[in-house]
């Protein structure tokens, strides 16, 4: 090995691999609306409105990240496999918007169809607590209360589960969202729900594709 390549795992070597990446995703941003009279959200932190000092803590989030993951629960025949896009935009104000797009995937990495969707916002507080509230597709809107964990993960246990008459039975959630492998996204989920006490559901690991 030279003096000028970086040693495996060290910091230079970290830094030489997110410049690596941003060589693909620095240019890229959500579509924006150029009429719009206000400032439009971005998922790019080189572009659009800075960021507010509150959202600090979850700067290493913004940006799109798409990737896999696995579904699993004792009321499911799985465990199965799912595509998945999630979106941590801003529009300069003290919070980020959040939204997570899922689809079905078979054993060869074809799409089956459509999933779970949900929508929201991470509202960071002065104490380090963040609000997170969700609201899904399938009828369940959840508000979490969680903190950063360290600079680079953070951990959310829901404080209220609001349900349609429709929407299936689900009375708490864990999540834990972390930044691995030098960069990219990955998450686990744990619920409660269907009279099954609070055990893992989902996980799944994404790459950055903007900002």
């Amino acid at each position: 090995m030279s003096a000028e390549e970086p040693v495996p795992g060290s910091g230079d070597a970290a830094v030489q691999a997110a410049a690596a990446r941003a060589e693909v995703t620095r240019a890229l941003n959500l579509p924006q609306f150029d009429d719009l009279p206000i400032p439009a959200d971005t998922a790019n932190l080189r572009e659009g409105p800075s960021l507010h000092d509150a959202c600090l803590a979850l700067l290493p989030l913004v940006g799109v990240w798409r990737g896999e993951g696995e579904v699993v629960y004792p009321t499911i025949e799985g465990p199965y496999r799912f595509g998945q896009q999630i979106t941590f935009a801003h529009d300069g104000r003290p919070f980020l918007y959040y939204e997570a797009r899922a689809w079905l995937l078979d054993a060869e990495g074809n799409v089956i169809r459509q999933a779970a969707r949900e929508t929201g916002f991470w509202r960071p507080k002065p104490d380090d607590t963040i609000e997170v509230l969700l609201a899904h597709n399938t009828g369940i809107m959840e508000l979490y209360y969680g903190k950063p964990r360290n600079q680079t993960s953070w951990e959310f246990g829901t404080d209220a589960v609001v349900r349609t008459a429709t929407a299936k039975e689900v009375v708490g959630a864990k999540r834990l969202y972390g930044i691995v492998n030098n960069g990219d996204l990955a998450y686990v989920e744990e619920r409660a729900m269907v009279g099954q006490p609070l055990q893992p559901h989902t996980s799944a690991h994404l790459k950055r594709v903007v900002g």
